[in-house]
């Protein structure tokens, strides 16, 4: 039973680790975010290891994540990505990225879920209804306001970047 969730942790770890930081904006809380879901998960393994544990893992993140965003006890904190370097050229994926994952940081827990699950791993409305336990009504309003705000957010960067480097 170990050497199974070991291999599903070595397989599918490092694609949710991209999650959780899509999700809470950082390596560090995405770190913690997984290894909390995976302890949970474990006990649980000899059921889930034959029907769709990532999936399970995936929305125990999500449930966790929801939790502590809710939890008037948890210290919200802010974090910063590093600067870009230097060289435009080079960085500019870099940097868009950045700017992308600035953004997604902005938007309201449940909204950056519905995107990220959408968006990032390609889920159909009805899936993502489904792992965040609501309607596709609620998906498709979410999605949709997630875009614009994305959309203002992006634009907004863009502005302020122009603007500092006309001074």
């Amino acid at each position: 039973m170990k050497d199974d969730f070991a291999a599903f942790v070595e397989h599918s770890g490092p694609r949710l680790l991209r999650f959780g930081v899509l999700l809470c904006g950082s390596v560090g809380d995405a770190e913690d975010l997984l290894h909390d879901s995976l302890v949970s998960s474990f006990p649980r393994w000899r059921k889930l290891r034959d029907q769709q544990p990532e999936a399970y893992v995936r929305r125990a993140m999500l449930n966790r994540l929801l939790s502590r965003q809710r939890s008037p006890w948890v210290r919200r904190r802010q974090t910063e990505v590093p600067d870009a370097a230097s060289t435009r050229d080079e960085m500019s994926h870099a940097d868009n990225r950045n700017m992308l994952l600035d953004a997604l940081r902005e938007l309201p827990p449940r909204m950056r879920a519905v995107i990220v699950l959408r968006y990032w791993l390609g889920y159909s409305e009805q899936e993502t209804a489904t792992t965040l336990d609501c309607s596709v009504g609620s998906v498709k309003s979410q999605s949709s306001r997630g875009l614009q705000r994305l959309r203002e957010l992006v634009k907004d960067c863009v502005a302020s970047g122009a603007e500092g480097q006309n001074k």
